[in-house]
């Protein structure tokens, strides 16, 4: 990440990012405004992303900006990461003419916003300077080069590249000879310089291995939060200890509750701009027009284009007064409608709990049942939605 060869931006001032939903790596990711100045605004920046590698040292035929993640192109995560920084006023990706076409589906289909693009050069400094070029009329006072394929930035550290900018200042020369390294800087272009120091996880995607690393990483974040939904007033008690009962087992974990408004199965009352993972509680019977119309309004919320949407669906049913088999076959919709939901990135699976009035049975069985839904959620794998699960 290095300042583009323009002039310096004028003093900050008070600036608040845009709704995560809209544009960050990860949701609900606030910027912490670390080593910058309190209340600062940047002036007007734009940033640039090189974006035409081949990717030879990934080892694949895709370009490793448009290998998916969570079936998600990786670019994709990079460009809601600057997105979210409400101080950028434009994003040019610069791409290859064959890729033209597919980046600007990406675009459409997640609903990016403030991008353009440019035809990327023979090499990564053509690049950029074509990615310039495109910001020519807007003439921002600064330009961030920001590699598309360190999905894990966040807006302090962008903030300090910034500050630096205006600080230290960056020539033309500099863009012409090619001298982004620091070192080759120093000693070529005659013109101020300044290493900033970026944070761990602000890597750059490289190999095959990195695409699981990205993956991990974002799997763990998106299962910060948790959601037990109940159906009707009845379920509030299995629902709370279900949730107490998570609390414990997921203690980094975030985990909230709520009861679903019947006159139209209102998801807005959930922090969806947070929550990946909702968990339905049902007592003895289940609803299957009421999971559908939860089911829809999730979907219409927008959640499961960006990420993949846990939802586990928990039947509490007391096995000593009704038989196992009848009431797993009576559950065998839910696969049928796991496949369906899993096109539209909801990954659905059942789990059935013995819900004993015995106290001893009650617990091991929550806690059974817990363990399973940690599992579900930190691994988010499409090829269990569908199981139908016992505790």
């Amino acid at each position: 990440m290095e300042p583009g060869p323009c002039s310096r931006p004028a003093e900050p001032g008070i600036c608040v990012s845009g709704s995560p939903g809209a544009g960050s790596a990860f949701p609900a990711s606030l910027p912490s405004g670390a080593g910058a100045e309190p209340g600062s605004r940047p002036g007007t920046v734009a940033a640039v992303l090189p974006a035409g590698g081949c990717g030879e040292r990934m080892g694949v035929r895709t370009p490793k900006q448009f290998c998916r993640v969570l079936e998600r192109p990786l670019i994709s995560y990079t460009l809601q990461a600057l997105e979210r920084v409400c101080w950028i006023k434009d994003i040019v990706v610069a791409v290859t003419a064959e890729n033209m076409e597919a980046m600007r589906s990406i675009i459409q289909r997640y609903g990016h916003k403030r991008i353009s693009l440019a035809e990327a050069g023979a090499t990564r400094h053509r690049s950029i300077f074509n990615g310039l070029k495109a910001l020519a009329e807007d003439q921002p006072d600064v330009v961030i080069i920001h590699d598309a394929v360190r999905p894990f930035v966040e807006e302090d550290i962008l903030l300090r590249v910034v500050t630096a900018a205006k600080e230290h200042g960056c020539s033309d020369y500099d863009f012409e000879f090619g001298t982004e390294c620091l070192q080759l800087a120093l000693k070529y272009s005659h013109t101020k310089a300044k290493l900033v120091e970026g944070p761990p996880d602000l890597w750059k995607v490289t190999y095959k291995r990195d695409l699981h690393a990205a993956e991990s990483v974002i799997k763990e974040k998106i299962s910060q939060e948790i959601c037990v939904v109940m159906n009707t007033k009845d379920e509030e008690s299995a629902g709370h200890l279900l949730k107490e009962v998570l609390k414990k087992e997921l203690n980094c974990v975030n985990v909230t509750s709520t009861v679903l408004d019947h006159t139209g199965g209102n998801v807005q009352k959930f922090p969806t701009d947070q929550c990946y993972s909702f968990i339905c509680v049902n007592v003895v019977s289940s609803d299957f027009q009421e999971i559908q119309k939860f089911l829809s309004t999730l979907e219409e919320s927008g959640l499961p284009l960006l990420y993949p949407v846990v939802v586990v669906l928990v039947h509490c049913c007391d096995l000593t007064l009704a038989p196992l088999a009848p009431k797993m076959e009576s559950l065998m919709w839910i696969r049928s409608l796991a496949e369906d939901m899993k096109k539209r990135n909801v990954l659905l699976s059942g789990l059935l709990l013995n819900y004993s009035k015995d106290e001893q049975k009650l617990q091991e069985s929550f806690q059974q049942g817990a363990s399973i839904i940690a599992a579900l959620v930190k691994e988010r794998s499409s090829a269990l939605a569908g199981q139908l699960l016992l505790a």
